[in-house]
């Protein structure tokens, strides 16, 4: 606040310490994080690919390329519409928020900023979980990294990020 304006708003650097506070999460609340955020997910995704006949032609091996797409795409943008402001504001999710949890820089413990957090930690996974065959293989090995000393999973390596206690 400026000396020279006494009506001036007081400010407050609200950014993550790097104190007792970055104590990294369990491996526990980042999973429970991810169901919750995952289950949310598919309350809103189910009923888009039963609308759209996505299940059965699935089930009967007839899905197009376009398909992939049409469901990717509408999943993108709920997870925007859901958990955006949450990650650009205080790196979490809803299921990060309601485990304690939330996202931020391995280097200096602070939030990062929504471009190169999504860009980095979110898009390189959800694009490598869209090639046919190995897009599940590459989902599974990004999520065993959690058993590393770090706790790490591979978009946390991309990105530079890690899951602390919030």
């Amino acid at each position: 606040m400026s000396d020279d304006n006494l009506y001036a708003p007081p400010e407050a650097d609200v950014e993550v310490s790097s104190g007792a506070e970055n104590e990294l999460a369990g491996r526990g609340a980042r999973l429970g994080g991810a169901i919750i955020d995952t289950l949310l997910m598919l309350v809103i995704i189910w009923p888009l690919m039963f609308f759209t006949d996505y299940v059965e032609r699935a089930a009967t091996d007839s899905l197009e390329p376009i398909d992939y797409v049409l469901t990717t795409v509408p999943g993108f943008i709920m997870f925007f519409v859901f958990h955006g402001y949450l990650l650009a504001t205080r790196g979490q999710t809803i299921g990060k928020m309601l485990v304690k949890t939330r996202i931020v820089s391995v280097e200096d413990g602070k939030i990062l900023r929504f471009g190169p957090l999504i860009g980095l930690r979110y898009v390189p996974i959800w694009v490598a979980s869209l090639i046919p065959g190995v897009g599940s293989i590459l989902a599974v090995i990004d999520v065993l990294f959690i058993f590393r000393e770090d706790r790490r999973c591979v978009h946390d390596l991309i990105a530079g990020t890690k899951v602390i206690r919030a």
